[in-house]
């Protein structure tokens, strides 16, 4: 675990472009047990690619696209292990990645973003592989 006044500011990356950060797993299954509409889920990381590639890319495409999930949340690696392990559930079979990127669509995971996607890519290439999962889904 990181102490809190370190992962503030990268949790307030998310946050303030309207993600909601979830701290418990009962959150993490209120919220990715619903059957109905679309949830984007960012699990966030102190590492360099999460802050370089993972969360600008998350912001731009929410910001250029017309189609945006109903909901998006976020999850902390390395701080809240019971809500991250109960998001990873959902992400099966996936095997556990930070950063990464999931797209639920009522209730069914339909789009996943793994960090070896984001740390070896370009950030447009994520930003429109996000924009694109949002027209096809949102």
């Amino acid at each position: 675990m990181y102490p809190e006044y370190m992962v503030a500011p990268i949790r307030e990356d998310l946050t303030s472009v309207g993600f909601e950060q979830l701290m418990t797993p009962e959150e993490v299954e209120q919220v990715l047990s619903s059957k109905e509409g679309t949830v984007l889920v960012a699990v966030n990381s102190v590492c360099g690619c999460a802050a370089s590639k993972a969360r600008p890319a998350l912001k731009m495409a929410v910001a250029a696209s017309d189609q945006k999930p109903d909901k998006m949340i976020t999850v902390f690696a390395g701080m809240e292990a019971d809500a991250v392990a109960k998001a990873r559930e959902y992400m099966l079979p996936y095997p556990p990645s930070s950063p990464s990127i999931a797209l639920f669509k009522n209730g069914e995971l339909v789009h996943m973003i793994e960090r070896y996607h984001i740390e070896g890519n370009e950030l447009n290439r994520i930003v429109d592989n996000l924009k694109g999962a949002f027209e096809a889904y949102c």
